[in-house]
C-alpha cells in the first residue's frame, strides 16, 4: 500500500461505515414496525446485534493495520533507496 492509494481507502472505509450505518438503522426501525412477528421481530434484533459490532470492533482495527503498513513501506524504501 502506498500513500497515493490512502485516497480510496479511506472512501472505502467511509462507504463500508455508511452501509453498515444505514443498515442497522434501517433493522432497527422494520424490527419496531407493527407489521412484523414476534418471531420475524426477534430475527431482525438479532441480526442488528450480529452487525453492530463490526464497526466498532473490525474498522478500528482494519485502519490500524493500514496505517501501519503506510508506515512500514515508507520506512523500508527509505531506507532501501538509502543503500544505492
Amino acid at each position: 500500500m502506498e500513500v497515493g492509494g490512502l485516497y480510496q481507502f479511506v472512501l472505502l472505509l467511509v462507504l463500508v461505515g455508511m452501509i453498515l450505518g444505514v443498515g442497522v438503522l434501517v433493522l432497527d426501525k422494520f424490527s419496531a414496525s407493527s407489521g412484523v412477528s414476534n418471531a420475524a421481530g426477534a430475527a431482525l434484533n438479532d441480526t442488528r446485534d450480529a452487525i453492530t459490532p463490526i464497526a466498532s470492533t473490525w474498522l478500528p482495527l482494519i485502519v490500524i493495520v493500514a496505517v501501519l503498513a503506510i508506515i512500514l513501506t515508507l520506512v523500508i524504501r527509505s531506507f532501501a533507496m538509502r543503500g544505492r
